[in-house]
């Protein structure tokens, strides 16, 4: 199949926009004129320093990242940010309060899909502290098992003064989102968080994993959060990128807290080792750093994050549309509740096996690429991020209209 025959719903790594894909290609032979190619040449050259740069500047531009932060590239993934947040937030608290017993510390979670799930286990595994789990939307559900949706506010149950309160936003693998009205009862309750710890009214180090939605609409109360991270294999560049959004305070010396009883931090685990050296402390990744600035470039040409967010409004609510016409006929089913609907990862299933294969057998005969769920959850899911476009979208949408036409008897 050609290119221009197919349509990549895979939820990571992803689609990524022709055009970037085209130019990208050109500076793996030639990166600006210097005939040496992008996975060539030096990331301590003045050129690379510059990409590193502008792709800094147009995350603080497009997202108003305050002063007060830091832009961090990392490797890794997210799942390596599991164990960077534990370590340095635990260093930070070390250092804030050296007297207290391991047990008289505590990390809140709250546990709304897989990636949580497993960031909560990470943190077990770790030690060092003790895992208060905040919520778990997996209580909400009819079997007890299940993640279907943004647990209720009042069963959010945050420790006094804790290590860090920690959040996914998006559940790429379930399809759990929360909400960006505030007022929703599906968003997440900044207005729950304590304020009576040692920080003297201020809220807990706040930590949310933006790996699925990171540039696909704007992020509440940014400034209030200590830590930002990333994976950049949906919606910004290539798998090997991790961008974190650090608040000065959480730059912290972590030998000296392991002087004083912390787990040792590795160095190129430790937050204020990518700061200090202007990301640049050893290799980055530097195709994807590469990569992604080009995508945040060609998003600030077609109007910035503000267009982006209302495209991809306007992409999930049709989606969602024909989904729920398909649902009210007994043909699919959607897995997550309204409110709590994730923008991106669109999951669903059918009314039995039989239905799902057919589904997925004429999607994949008209060029339509990855619909398959999740392996630990099964049924469908169609990821939209920013890189489908709307008219994407509508061939998606007139397909299922065609397979309900076609299949409901």
């Amino acid at each position: 199949m050609d290119r221009s025959q197919v349509i990549n719903f895979g939820a990571g790594p992803s689609a990524l926009p022709e055009s970037v894909l085209e130019e990208a290609t050109k500076a793996l032979l030639n990166f600006q004129g210097t005939g040496i190619g992008i996975t060539e040449i030096s990331h301590r050259s003045k050129e690379f320093g510059t990409v590193v740069s502008q792709l800094e500047q147009s995350i603080r531009t497009q997202l108003d990242v305050p002063p007060t932060h830091h832009v961090l590239f990392m490797q890794g993934g997210g799942t390596q940010q599991f164990s960077s947040v534990v370590l340095n937030m635990q260093a930070r608290h070390r250092l804030l309060h050296p007297h207290l017993a391991d047990d008289e510390r505590v990390m809140d979670y709250v546990v709304t899909g897989s990636w949580s799930k497993k960031a909560v286990e990470e943190a077990r595994r770790l030690g060092g502290a003790r895992v208060n789990v905040v919520a778990d939307a997996r209580a909400h559900s009819s079997d007890g098992k299940r993640f279907v949706g943004i647990p209720p506010h009042e069963t959010f149950a945050f420790s006094v003064d804790p290590v860090l309160v920690y959040y996914c936003e998006n559940e790429t693998v379930d399809g759990v989102q929360y909400s960006p009205q505030e007022a929703s009862p599906a968003s997440f309750p900044f207005h729950l968080l304590p304020r009576g710890g040692a920080g003297g009214g201020t809220i807990p180090p706040l930590v949310a994993d933006y790996s699925s939605s990171f540039m696909s609409r704007a992020i509440p109360h940014l400034a209030d959060h200590a830590i930002i991270f990333a994976g950049a294999q949906k919606n910004i560049g290539p798998s090997g990128l991790t961008i974190l959004i650090v608040r000065e305070d959480c730059l912290v010396d972590v030998d000296s807290a392991a002087k004083m009883g912390a787990t040792p931090v590795p160095i190129i685990l430790a937050y204020k080792t990518y700061a200090d050296s202007k990301n640049l402390y050893n290799t980055p990744s530097t195709f994807a750093v590469y990569v992604a600035m080009l995508v945040l470039q060609r998003m600030e040409k077609l109007g910035g994050l503000a267009a982006v967010e209302e495209t991809n409004r306007r992409k999930q609510e049709k989606l969602y549309g024909i989904l729920a016409e398909a649902e009210e006929k007994g043909l699919l089913h959607l897995n997550v509740k309204e409110g709590s609907r994730s923008w991106m990862n669109v999951v669903f299933t059918g009314r039995d096996t039989e239905v799902e294969k057919a589904f997925l057998s004429a999607g994949e005969s008209q060029g339509f690429k990855a619909m398959e769920g999740h392996r630990s959850v099964g049924g469908m899911r169609i990821s939209i991020y920013n890189a489908i476009t709307e008219d994407q979208v509508d061939k998606v949408v007139s397909f299922i209209k065609q397979f309900i036409a076609q299949t409901v008897q």
